[in-house]
Parts: C-alpha cells; sequence; structure tokens
C-alpha cells in the first residue's frame, strides 16, 4: 500500500529524515513510534506533500507520489490527520464534514451518517462550531473528516496526544473498528502501550532515523529497544 524509501527530508538547511524507509501493508494498521522531535510528523508530512523529500522514493499503491501536492493525494485515497487537528474553527461539526466528504468510486464507506455512527459525540454536536468543542471532541472530528473522503491509507499523526485517559480509550476503540474494515493505517505516537496495542508491525525512530522494526508483539516485549528510544 505504501512504501518509503530511503528518503532525506530537510527543513530549510535542517536534514530531519536520513535515508528512511518503511512501508504499510494494505489492510494493516504499522506504528511509527519515537520521541518527541523524533521525526514522526516529518515522516507524515513527507508522504502527504507538506515535506517533500530530497530524495529517496515514497510509493503509494506501487506508483511513485513525490512531488504531487495534497490535495492531489487526497483525491488518490490518501487521508491526513495532523497533529495539531486543524478544524474550521467558526463552522459547524457538520459543515466541517460536508466541505471534506467525497465519494470514491468502489470505496464509499463513510459518509455524514456514518461518521457519526462511529463517533456518537459528534451526531449530538453537529450543530456547534468546531472551535468550541474539547480536544478530544476536535480530535475525533479531524479523524471524521479525514475519514468522509474515503481513503484507503490514512495516517494518523499523534492522535492520542494531550487526551484525557477516557478519551483515548475511546479513540484507540474507534481505531479499532477502523482496522476492522480493512483501511491500511500508519500511526505515529508517543503513546507506546496504545499504539503497539493496535498495531500489527512497529517502527523506532529516533534522530531521524529508523532505529528498530519488528512486530508488534516482539516491539512490546523489548524492553532494552524500549527503554533506549522511548522513555522520556
Amino acid at each position: 500500500m505504501l512504501e518509503i524509501d530511503n528518503i532525506d527530508t530537510f527543513y530549510g538547511l535542517s536534514h530531519i529524515l536520513f535515508g528512511l524507509s518503511l512501508h504499510v501493508s494494505e489492510g494493516k494498521v504499522v506504528c511509527l513510534l519515537g520521541r518527541n522531535g523524533a521525526g514522526k510528523s516529518t515522516t507524515m508530512k513527507s508522504v502527504i506533500g507538506l515535506a517533500p523529500p530530497k530524495s529517496g522514493a515514497i510509493r503509494f499503491r506501487g506508483k511513485d507520489i513525490c512531488g504531487k501536492r495534497p490535495f492531489e493525494l487526497s483525491r488518490l485515497g490518501i487521508g491526513y490527520v495532523p497533529d495539531n487537528r486543524r478544524v474550521f474553527a467558526d463552522l459547524s461539526v457538520n459543515e466541517n464534514l460536508e466541505i471534506a466528504e467525497r465519494q470514491r468510486e468502489g470505496n464509499d464507506v463513510w459518509n455524514i451518517e456514518t461518521i457519526y455512527e462511529l463517533f456518537p459525540a459528534l451526531g449530538r454536536l453537529k450543530g456547534r462550531k468546531a472551535g468550541v468543542l474539547s480536544g478530544g471532541e476536535q480530535q475525533m472530528l479531524t479523524i471524521g473528516r479525514a475519514l468522509i473522503t474515503n481513503p484507503v491509507l490514512i495516517l494518523l499523526d499523534e492522535p492520542m496526544e494531550g487526551l484525557a485517559p477516557l478519551i483515548v480509550l475511546e479513540i484507540e476503540n474507534q481505531i479499532e473498528r477502523l482496522r476492522s474494515t480493512g483501511i491500511s493505517i500508519l500511526l505515529a505516537e508517543q503513546n507506546v502501550s496504545s499504539a503497539l496495542k493496535l498495531s500489527d508491525f512497529g517502527y523506532v525512530i529516533d534522530n531521524g532515523r529508523i532505529q528498530y522494526e519488528g512486530c508488534a508483539a516482539d516491539l512490546s516485549g523489548n524492553e532494552e529497544i524500549k527503554r533506549k528510544y522511548l522513555l522520556v
């Protein structure tokens, strides 16, 4: 579904990602774990076209997508949930979803009704302006807005960050439900236990380089790697 091959990404003159490679198989959940500043968000931005890599390749369904702009990648079937949510504050919940809705031939699972089924809290708040929602409610809306484009791959950047434990549990449950639909997910997270519980495979990034990769069960039991690269 997604193959990142030996990319180097810069912000201006600052070299952020160094020869980074990872892949997401169809229908799988893959987590990218690391401390703050390790390069998780830059990896996501490299895929979605916000920080195009200077070298290397990114392939989606076998086709090179480097150089494509975010709206073009959305049309291809990639959904993106940024780490800072970016809701349209002056629009209602319903309007935030309406402006993003897109039907895709052969993959039209998501519409406003099915988003409200996934996130009942949003249905109860559909007339409320997004800017006054709680952090957890805004996160649900951001995920819903990505889903309503009917992607086949979704990039989730720190979806649990800053949320109360009960809301984290709810987000976990919804990601688990997404997984059951067969959508492919790349999940960047600092919350190691949540990410590994949801994932099939995991990568650990530190200082812009992949330091470890393996199935989620193996990574979960590797205390040395977690202590070295994931503990704050």
